[in-house]
C-alpha cells in the first residue's frame, strides 16, 4: 500500500493556515478589484475537489489504497479553497463565495475509467501547479503572493502522488494502462491545439448536464478561467511548453523511455492500442 507512506509524507510538510501564511504582511494598495475577483473564482474552482472525490471514491471502489490516499488529497485540496476564502473573508468580504455559489459546482460526474481518471488529474496537477506559480507572479499583493506560492507546491506534491499510483497500476495492468495514460498524455499535452484549457475543471463530466457539464461552465463567471490565463496571468507558449515538459518527462520515466515530443508518445500511444486490439481479437481459421 501506498498510503500510509504518502500519508507520512505529506503530513511531515503541512502548513498551518494561522501560522504559517503571512496574515501581517497584508497591502490593501496593492489589491485590484480584478485581482479580488480572481481568487473568488480559484477558490469556487478549488472546492471542485468534493465532487471530484466522491467520482474517485465511485470509481475505485476495487481499490481501498488509493480510496484511503483520498482523505488526505480531498483534505488538502479543500483547504486551498478555504485558505482563499479566509484571504478574502480578512481583506474583501464583499467577495466571498456564497454556500449556493460553491454548491452549484458539486454535481455527480459520470462514470470513467479509472485509468484514465488518473491520467488526466495527474496531468491536471501538473499544470496547475505551473497555473498558481504564474498567478504568484502575476498577483502583487505580497499575502496572497505567499498562498499561491503555498498551493503551487501541495499541486506538485499531489502530482507526484498520483505518479506513484500510475506506477503501481503499470505493475497491475502493464499495457492496458500504458495505452490508458498515453492516449489521455497525448490530449492533455496537446493544449496549443485547442481553445479551451485543458484541465479536468474545464471538461464536459456530464452529459444529461450539457452543456453545463463542467466546473467552469458552472461558476459566477463561466468566461473567466479563459480571461484569467490568456489576459492576466498570461499563461503563454513558454509557461505552456513546461506543462508538456513535465508531462512527457514523467510518462518517460514511467514507461522506462523518452518522449521528446507529443508526436513520439502519439505513436507509442498507438503502438499500445494495437497492441490491446491484437489480444481482445479472435484469430479466424481460413
Amino acid at each position: 500500500m501506498l498510503y500510509p507512506q504518502l500519508f507520512k509524507e505529506l503530513e511531515s510538510v503541512r502548513w498551518n493556515m494561522d501560522t504559517d501564511i503571512p496574515w501581517d504582511r497584508f497591502d490593501a494598495s496593492l489589491l485590484s478589484d480584478e485581482q479580488a475577483q480572481t481568487i473568488k473564482m480559484n477558490a469556487i474552482t478549488e472546492w471542485a475537489a468534493l465532487p471530484a472525490t466522491e467520482m474517485f471514491l465511485r470509481d475505485n471502489r476495487d481499490d481501498s489504497d488509493f480510496c484511503a490516499f483520498m482523505s488526505v488529497w480531498f483534505f488538502e485540496e479543500q483547504k486551498h479553497s478555504l485558505v482563499m476564502m479566509e484571504y478574502l473573508r480578512r481583506f474583501r468580504p464583499d467577495l466571498v463565495p456564497t454556500e449556493e455559489e460553491l454548491h452549484e459546482v458539486r454535481f455527480e460526474f459520470d462514470p470513467a475509467p479509472a485509468l484514465e481518471t488518473l491520467m488526466l488529474h495527474f496531468c491536471g496537477e501538473v499544470r496547475l501547479h505551473h497555473w498558481y506559480r504564474r498567478a504568484a507572479e502575476w498577483h502583487t499583493e505580497p499575502v496572497i503572493k505567499a498562498i499561491y506560492e503555498t498551493l503551487s507546491r501541495d499541486e506538485a506534491r499531489h502530482g507526484g502522488a498520483y505518479l506513484r499510483y500510475m506506477k503501481k497500476a503499470l505493475n497491475r495492468f502493464g499495457d492496458e494502462a500504458r495505452a490508458a495514460f498515453s492516449k489521455v498524455g497525448v490530449l492533455m499535452a496537446s493544449a496549443r491545439r485547442t481553445a479551451q484549457a485543458l484541465h479536468p475543471t474545464n471538461l464536459h463530466v456530464s452529459e444529461k448536464l450539457f452543456p453545463r457539464d463542467t466546473i467552469q461552465s458552472r461558476l459566477p463567471d463561466p468566461a473567466w478561467l479563459e480571461h484569467w490565463l490568456d489576459q492576466q496571468i498570461q499563461f503563454d507558449a513558454a509557461w505552456e511548453g513546461k506543462v508538456v515538459e513535465r508531462i512527457l518527462h514523467n510518462l518517460g520515466s514511467l514507461m522506462d523511455r523518452s518522449f521528446a515530443s507529443v508526436q513520439e508518445l502519439n505513436r507509442f500511444r498507438k503502438d499500445m492500442a494495437r497492441a490491446l486490439e491484437l489480444r481482445v481479437t479472435p484469430v479466424t481459421k481460413g
